[in-house]
Order: structure tokens, then sequence, then C-alpha cells
């Protein structure tokens, strides 16, 4: 077994019982070709985890080489043969819960508690695409011509790339992988170089659940070697599908370098999201939104409330309950049970956080709670903020802060609202809280977000569609839509049928 050596980003009390030390290609354990590997390290902490190989492009050919070998095995598995390997696979991810969340936690700073959470909402894209690989469904056309047929052959596009990030390192596998395997496509994933264990430990799983070999591979590599691991998934003739989670800037890149091959493509990029608040709105409603939206993984995930639009008649009274809710939140090692707030992954995120903070100070706006890290914790630590007086020039209103800072904006009317929210290139999710059915609707319909959340933020399940409009990406993930971005439809016109002689 790869077992690696463990360093002292471990704390003494966790065992990690699934933590694995090398790639994982055609159903073994692999160095890389180099011979090299590189460090993962504890965000909490800082300490040394386990170092995991540094793929490059030779390593990267050989997974997409196994995948294309087994893909045609297992697109000819009945598809209740491939629900059956899933389901499975679901029920070893759920009998090792507790072990992947501390994986989860270990690596990517995330509380324990949210990391249970996370092991759930991945294990549910298997479940669900589990059941739905036997629902794969084709279509017989009423023939226009005399003595035809016409049929639409559903059928899987073939080898899929997996470019997975770091802030939910199970469930955006689970959540492509899932409905890539139901669909009969083998896949290579490329995990976060921040967060490979729980990648590999999701192979590990799928190998003792009977996922054959080949079907599932992970290519581990360093922050260095990852753009010619990426430009060799993109360019390959043998991926017929890529599909990547992360930054607008990288997912422009390999969708460019996917066009040399015309493969199909699904991108999930970068987020602006606002959170409007009406004056009909329930504002201790609104409150716990705002908090579960802006603060859930310290503020680092995709659809992240970034502003918050407060109507000028609630405007003080949100703001005075939301600075009193997030002045209690704990904030501590992850793998206390009270901690609700963790570390930032690296020190580049909270950099990022620290400089917007400061552009917003420096520009006008008021610090009413943070604005500086916890050093007593750690360097990463960053302590939940609240900005108001925010205004349109300000970093945080044009970039994704991808941290605890919650910057509060104010409008006049309805209008105004939407035409803040919208002002962005970005359309990921967007959230308001309102009373007023009329507005509901108007809303609903005019902000230009692929997801809505009304009078509510926590929105997303294994059952619903996930994914963007406008520079937030492309295709969708989750339900049964998800399951279709791993289909190519195939139109067969059959010929030379006699008609039944009429008597």
């Amino acid at each position: 077994m790869a077992q690696p050596v463990v360093g002292r980003g471990v704390p003494n009390t966790v065992r990690l019982a699934l933590l694995r030390g090398r790639a994982w290609v055609s159903g073994r354990w692999v160095e890389a070709a180099s011979g090299k590997t590189f460090p993962v390290l504890n965000p909490a902490n800082g300490e040394l985890i386990a170092e995991v190989p540094d793929m490059g492009v030779s390593d990267t050919e050989e997974a997409i080489e196994a995948a294309h070998k087994a893909q045609r095995q297992w697109a000819a598995l009945p598809c209740k043969e491939r629900a059956k390997g899933l389901g499975r696979w679901y029920d070893a991810i759920m009998a090792n819960k507790e072990e992947l969340a501390k994986l989860i936690t270990v690596e990517a700073g995330k509380v324990l508690r949210e990391s249970r959470g996370e092991v759930d909402y991945g294990a549910s894209f298997i479940s669900w695409n589990a059941e739905e690989a036997k629902r794969i469904e084709g279509e017989v056309l009423s023939s226009l011509v005399p003595g035809r047929r016409t049929l639409l052959v559903s059928q899987p596009v073939g080898v899929a790339a997996l470019v997975t990030p770091w802030n939910f390192p199970v469930a955006m596998i689970t959540r492509k992988a899932g409905p890539a395997l139901a669909a009969g496509c083998a896949v290579v994933v490329k995990p976060s170089e921040e967060t490979p264990f729980s990648a590999l430990a999701i192979a590990e799983l799928a190998h003792e659940a009977g996922i054959p070999p080949g079907v599932f591979n992970v290519v581990t590599s360093s922050r260095d070697s990852t753009p010619s691991v990426g430009t060799t998934l993109a360019s390959s003739d043998l991926v017929r599908k890529l599909s990547f989670t992360g930054s607008t800037t990288v997912g422009k890149l390999l969708m460019a370098q996917c066009a040399s091959t015309v493969k199909k493509v699904s991108l999930e990029l970068g987020g602006n999201a606002p959170l409007l608040i009406f004056n009909s709105a329930d504002i201790d409603q609104a409150v716990a939104g705002a908090m579960a939206s802006k603060f859930r993984n310290t503020g680092q995930t995709c659809i992240c409330t970034n502003r918050i639009l407060v109507q000028r008649g609630v405007h003080d009274e949100f703001v005075e309950k939301l600075v009193s809710a997030v002045s209690k939140l704990v904030q501590g090692n992850p793998f206390d049970e009270s901690s609700q707030q963790g570390p930032l992954i690296n020190e580049a995120a909270a950099q990022k956080v620290e400089n917007h903070v400061n552009d917003a100070v420096e520009k006008g706006a008021e610090l009413l709670v943070g604005g500086a890290r916890a050093e007593e914790l750690g360097s990463l630590f960053f302590r939940p903020s609240v900005a108001v007086g925010v205004s349109g020039e300000m970093r945080v209103t044009c970039e994704e802060t991808f941290g605890p800072l919650a910057a509060v904006m104010t409008f006049d009317d309805e209008e105004e609202g939407i035409t803040m929210a919208n002002a962005t290139p970005f359309g990921l999710a967007g959230y308001f809280y309102s009373g007023d059915p009329g507005q509901i609707w108007r809303v609903s319909e005019a902000l230009e977000t692929g997801m809505v959340g009304v009078n509510e933020t926590m929105i997303t399940s294994e059952n619903t569609i996930f994914g963007g409009m406008k520079q937030s990406g492309l295709g969708k993930e989750g339900g049964r839509y998800g399951l279709r971005e791993y289909l190519e439809t195939k139109f067969v016109c059959m010929g030379g049928i006699a008609e039944r002689p009429v008597d």
C-alpha cells in the first residue's frame, strides 16, 4: 500500500488511514517518471503533511492512455452494472466518512464539522448518478420518409479530464466523476497541488468498490508542473472532454488549448456573487443567510457572497445584527469541534484578503469588526471582518475576495440594486431577500447569474444544476443536466425498412 512518510503537519491525535503517497494510474500506485515529489503543507500550522509525486507530461500521457484502454470496456458494460459499481463506491465513501473528513481538514484547513458535511455532499453525487446511469435515454422520432426510421442514441463522449480545485477536494471530484462514470467515460483526475490526498483517498475507495483499473486515474503535480499537465490534458486527441473548476484566467487558457482538438468543455470559473437585502426582507433571516454564504469554509467557496447590497431603509438594522453575528464566530484549530472558522489555504490567499481590506479602508470604507490576521492562531488565520461604506471602485467589489470579509454596500431602489448586482463580468450565483412576491419574480429574472437563491443562500444539491453565465463558465454540473455533459447524441437514420402491406 502506498503509505507516505507522515510529517509534523498531521496532529498526533489524528490517524489518517486513507493517506496515500503515490499517484493512481491503471489500477496501480505509481511514482513520477522523474522520481520527483513535492510537499503538501497543513495550512493551519504550515508543517509538512507528506510528499506526493510531481508528475509531468509523460506521466500524464500514461494516465490518458490507461483511461483510453479502459474506456471501451467500461462503456460497454450494461448501465445497471455501472450503477452497481457507483453504488459500491458510494458505500465505501460513507463507510470512511470520518477518515475522509480528517483528510480534508488536514490538507485544506476546513473545520472538521464542515469537512464531514462535504463528504456527505460529495457522496450524494455518486449515489445520484448511480441511479441516473440506468436512465440514460435516446429517442425514436417520427419518420418523414417512407421506409426509414430515425433514432437519437446517447453514447459516452469518451475519456474525460477532470481538473479540480482545493476548496472542496472531495465534492468537486465526485460532482464531475459521478456523471462521467455513469455515462460510461473513463477519467483522469488532476487535483489541486494543495489538496492531492483527498483525491488519492477517493481513488483507493473506488478501487475497493471494484471500479476497473484505468477507469479512474489520479495525476498529482506541483504548482510548477501543473501548466504542462493541463496543456497535455487539453491538447490530447484521446481526451474528448475536459471539465475544469478554478479561476477564469486558467479556464480561458484551457478553453483555448482544447480548441486544437475541438473537445467538449465544461468550465466553472470565478464568481462575484451579490446578496441583495430589500426593505421588505426578514432581516434576521437575511443575516443568517449572509453568515452561511459569506463565512462558509472561511469565505473560500465558489458561490460565496462577495458583495452585500442593502437597501437604505434596513441598512443600519442589518449591519448591526451582522456585526453581532460575525463577532461571535469561533476561530481556531480546525480539528476542534467548536471551531467555525479555520485558516486560509495559503499565504497568497491571506495576502489577497489583507489587500482588499487595506484598499477598501484607504478608499473610504469603515471596518466595524476584524480586518487583520489572527497571528496568535497562525499566519494564515484572518479574523472574520465586516466593512461598510463600500463602493464600486474598491477591489473587493471587482475581484473575488475568497476570504472572510463581508463588504456592505447601500442602494436606494430595486432598479439601482439590480444594476449594482449585475455590474460585473461574472455571473455564477446571486442571492436576495425580499418579502414582496412581485419583487421576487422581477429580481429572479433580472439577475444575470446561473443560480439564484431567493430568501436562501445554501442552494446547491446533487439533483439540480450548478453553473454560471457570462465569464463564470460554460456547461452545468449536477442533476440530469450534469450527466448530459458526458454524453454525445448520435443521429441514426435506418433505411430499407419495408412498409407493412395494407390488406
